[in-house]
């Protein structure tokens, strides 16, 4: 390997990383964000406007053409499935950070995302190339999947299923009587 190969896969890293360590704040502020409108799914909404208000920007200070709509209409169903994906994703770490915590919510997130990155590797999903299941790597994801097992089992939550962080916001109890109706 090259070392200008070695510096852009450090530098793809790097920014994967401060990508990464984006998500525990938007779980959190979502969660926030879920209590204060009383339901969820406004607050998946709200996110995902947001998400779009942040973005807007970009393509019009870069002069990104528009899409061809016929050619999206063309792409495989599966295609449309990361705008679902978003929707899940959003409303479940709205519902589960205040009750597991960030740390517990965000390794199980981890785990389930390499699962299934090992799986869309493996058989060669979503229109990536095959790369096969090796022993090491089933090996590094079961590591993963151990680490979750190890901080699940350290997570303590109150008798009302939340975290003790959780439990200690207020209106949280409001809020989950809500998510039961």
């Amino acid at each position: 390997m090259t070392s200008s190969a070695s510096l852009s896969g450090v530098v793809l890293a790097g920014a994967a990383l401060v990508a990464g360590a984006a998500v525990p704040f938007q779980a959190g502020a979502n969660a926030a964000l879920g209590r204060t409108l009383g339901h969820p799914l406004w607050a998946t909404v709200a996110s995902l406007i947001v998400s779009l208000l942040a973005v807007l920007p970009s393509l019009l200070l870069l002069k990104v053409p528009a899409p061809s709509v016929t050619q999206a209409f063309q792409m495989p169903l599966w295609v449309w499935f990361g705008g679902i994906a978003g929707v899940v994703y959003i409303t479940s770490a709205l519902l589960i950070t205040p009750r597991l915590g960030a740390t517990a919510f965000i390794v199980c997130v981890i785990a389930g995302q390499v699962l299934a990155s090992l799986l869309i590797d493996h058989f060669g999903l979503m229109g990536l190339a095959a790369k096969p299941a090796s022993a090491w790597r089933v090996f590094g994801v079961l590591l993963i999947v151990a680490g979750m097992v190890v901080v699940m089992g350290a997570t303590t939550t109150s008798p009302s299923g939340e975290s003790k962080a959780a439990a200690s916001q207020p209106d949280t109890g409001r809020m989950a009587a809500s998510y039961r109706r």
